[in-house]
């Protein structure tokens, strides 16, 4: 498996003949160039910030909202949560993905703005790859991301949803989260190439691009 990041809290993943894509934002907020081709999007909620399906070619299958999808060998699990502490009176509703392609377990955390409750801790089960959102803001604190590694205990973290050098918001850095993490050196690729065989024993952290923003 292949996965990239195409910036804010957006990547593809890729493996063999088929591409995934989350989150696809609107143009303007960051920049992946031409449009990206895709199977299947997922859409954690409805700002443009995150579902700008416009944007992806090959007209690819929706998902957006909670339940169980298959296609191709791809299976997708959308659970509900919210992008707030307040179920989503201020923030609306958000949806957490677990994508199973493969033998490998990812997880995609969209937009959340609080705390895993025991129900969907359950609903995930094992972790390999969680997608983080750390730029605090609009999402959860450094607190309670941090909180949620320990409690998934997945084998990858890759970090989003944070100010680059592209992305001009009021989001953190990812360094903050970095030093929040005891980390001064992180792993930084242009890519992830990711097996089952190749999983690291104890949770990793992988900074994937922007380089300039540590």
């Amino acid at each position: 498996m292949k996965i990239s990041w195409l910036g804010h809290s957006c990547f593809i993943i890729e493996e063999k003949e088929k591409n995934l894509i989350t989150d696809p934002y609107y143009p303007g907020l960051d920049s992946y160039g031409d449009k990206p081709k895709a199977d299947i999007v997922t859409l954690s909620h409805s700002h443009p910030g995150h579902s700008y399906i416009e944007g992806i070619a090959d007209n690819p299958k929706q998902i957006n909202g909670p339940g169980e999808y298959e296609k191709e060998g791809v299976f997708i699990t959308g659970i509900t949560s919210f992008h707030d502490d307040r179920e989503g009176e201020t923030k609306g509703k958000n949806t957490i993905y677990l994508i199973e392609i493969g033998d490998l377990a990812l997880c995609h955390l969209g937009d959340l703005g609080h705390r895993l409750t025991p129900q969907i801790l359950d609903e995930l089960g094992d972790i390999d790859i969680l997608f983080l959102p750390v730029g605090e803001i609009t999402t959860i604190p450094l607190d309670i991301a941090v909180e949620i590694i320990g409690q998934l205990s997945p084998r990858i973290v890759i970090p989003m949803h944070y100010k680059t050098d592209t992305l001009d918001t009021n989001l953190q850095p990812v360094g903050k989260f970095l030093q929040k993490m005891g980390i001064r050196e992180p792993e930084i690729k242009m890519e992830l190439s990711v097996t089952s065989s190749s999983l690291p024993l104890n949770t990793q952290v992988v900074v994937l691009d922007y380089l300039k923003n540590l």
